[in-house]
Parts: structure tokens; C-alpha cells; sequence
């Protein structure tokens, strides 16, 4: 992985904490997304399918806000192969609604091209513990 795509990505990571928790602008993210961007998320999902560009992405994102008001990251861990790199994340998310915490975790594949992130697969360890969280 080079230190461009590895530098890139764990400023998406603060720049969407940010959003969720405080309310950041969507520039923080936008600027590491490539245009053609794709989020795919678990159909299951209140944010579920697929989210192309960065305007689909910024309604994803707004999505993700309106279930959401916080989001901490406690561990990651990065596998690199060339422009593609897998990530563990163990984190917390606290539900807008419903004020639960979520402990949960997720791995990510994630694309690049020229040190933009071209596609999100996220895989969910429990997307019925994210439903539940959200229900009140």
C-alpha cells in the first residue's frame, strides 16, 4: 500500500467521524473520493444499496446522519494489495433516535485509483445488532 492511499484513507476515516459526531462538512470526505465513487451497503440497512458518485455518496452520508450522531473508531487494522486494502474496524456508533451504543465491527474492501477511493464493500458483523440499535 502505498503511503498516498494509506494517508488518504485515514483522513476519510477522521473526516467522517467528524461529520457524524460534530457536524463536519462533507468536503472533508469528498476531497479522498474519486468521482465515480460507489458506497454498497447491506440492502438490510436504513442506508441500504448502492450510492454512485460523490452525490450519491453525500446522500448516503446524509443517510448515515439522520441514524446516527456519533461515531468513534477504537481499533483498525489495514491489509494492502496494490490499490486495494482491507480494513477491520471495531468501533462504536451512538443511534440518533434511540441513544443506544453500538459496539460493533465491520470489514471494509476498498478500491483505489491515483490515491481517491474508488469503491466501499462494507461487510457487517451483525447488521441485526445495527437494525435493533436503531429501533426504538
Amino acid at each position: 500500500m502505498t503511503s498516498d492511499v494509506m494517508t488518504s484513507l485515514q483522513a476519510f476515516y477522521a473526516a467522517e467521524a467528524a461529520y457524524l459526531t460534530e457536524g463536519a462538512a462533507f468536503e472533508g470526505m469528498a476531497r479522498h473520493l474519486a468521482a465515480d465513487v460507489v458506497m454498497h451497503q447491506a440492502s438490510s440497512l436504513p442506508y441500504g444499496g448502492e450510492w454512485h458518485g460523490h452525490e450519491g455518496f453525500r446522500r448516503f452520508i446524509a443517510a448515515m446522519g439522520d441514524n446516527w450522531d456519533g461515531l468513534w473508531f477504537d481499533e483498525q487494522h489495514f491489509v494492502s494489495d496494490q490499490d486495494r486494502v482491507v480494513v477491520f474496524s471495531r468501533g462504536r456508533l451512538r443511534a440518533r433516535h434511540t441513544g443506544r451504543m453500538l459496539e460493533t465491527s465491520l470489514l471494509q474492501w476498498i478500491s483505489f485509483r491515483d490515491g481517491l477511493i474508488t469503491e466501499f464493500r462494507p461487510y457487517y458483523h451483525d447488521t441485526a445488532a445495527v437494525l435493533a440499535a436503531l429501533r426504538s
